[in-house]
């Protein structure tokens, strides 16, 4: 069986406060991205895993897919598989293709070996994967709070417009950008800011994420100007970095424009 796990930006994220089991209190907009994976899983007599494409760093004990297979197989009891994962999203990058994999591979054995488990039941299993990992059980515009694991149906749509995803091939550990963040109450309300038009995002939606991670690696700001440059009505970091990503009415020409040596660039009609 195959499938395309997606990615996500966050439209502001705001670090609300430190939790007493050392995660962060959020809130933030999660918006699905069709820039894709691909992740196909068929049974086996024995298991195995492959990838190709970009590289996926860390051990793979940490590798979100095979954490999510150990997992379903303690619980069910399945079969051995053969996992192959082409990567195409970044690590690092702020775009959740790592939870992502890991939420469209339960999503994967549970439809592969009729398991019968609830898009609520994922969602639970997903969360003991990781906080992102939930949001990718249906993929849809949500308001995540809580260490992002609380998710809310948000009516909000960029169908229509265009998105540049810009990484410049710079890994950003996310325990290090939470250590450059003050928590804070927000000046401006996310999910009011949002029903306001694009075009006042710039100076309200606010990735608190953003200002110390420019501080430390000033090449990002340089993108995200440039993405103002070229016509985007707004312009931001995604997550903890390191891509940014503008929002566009048309396509821009981007010919000669961030051209960078294990970069990462994709143009999106929403």
């Amino acid at each position: 069986m195959i499938s395309f796990p997606i990615c996500k930006i966050n439209l502001g994220l705001n670090i609300l406060a430190k939790r007493k089991d050392g995660y962060h209190e959020i809130n933030s907009l999660m918006y699905p991205v069709p820039v894709k994976d691909v992740l196909e899983i068929v049974p086996a007599d024995e298991f195995k895993f492959e990838s190709a494409g970009l590289p996926i760093p860390g051990e793979s004990k940490n590798n979100l897919v095979l954490l999510a297979y150990e997992m379903i197989k303690e619980e069910f009891n399945i079969p051995p598989v053969s996992i192959f994962l082409y990567k195409n999203i970044p690590m690092g990058g702020g775009l959740g293709g790592g939870s992502s994999n890991g939420a469209f591979t339960l999503k994967i054995l549970n439809e592969l070996f009729q398991l019968g488990m609830s898009t609520e039941d994922l969602k639970v299993r997903a969360v003991k994967l990781g906080s992102d990992c939930a949001f990718f059980i249906e993929s849809t515009s949500q308001i995540a709070k809580g260490k992002g694991e609380i998710l809310t149906e948000f009516d909000l749509t960029l169908k229509g417009k265009t998105l540049v995803l810009v990484n410049n091939g710079l890994h950003i550990s996310t325990k290090d950008a939470y250590g450059r963040i003050n928590p804070k109450t927000p000046t401006f309300l996310l999910e009011n800011v949002l029903l306001e038009p694009i075009k006042s995002w710039k100076e309200t939606l606010i990735n608190d994420f953003e200002e110390p991670t420019l501080a430390v690696y000033p090449e990002l700001n340089i993108i995200k100007e440039k993405l103002y440059d070229l016509g985007a009505t707004y312009a931001a970091m995604t997550g903890s970095g390191s891509t940014m990503f503008g929002v566009f009415d048309t396509a821009p020409d981007l010919k000669g424009q961030f051209e960078y040596e294990g970069g990462f660039i994709e143009i999106v009609k929403l």
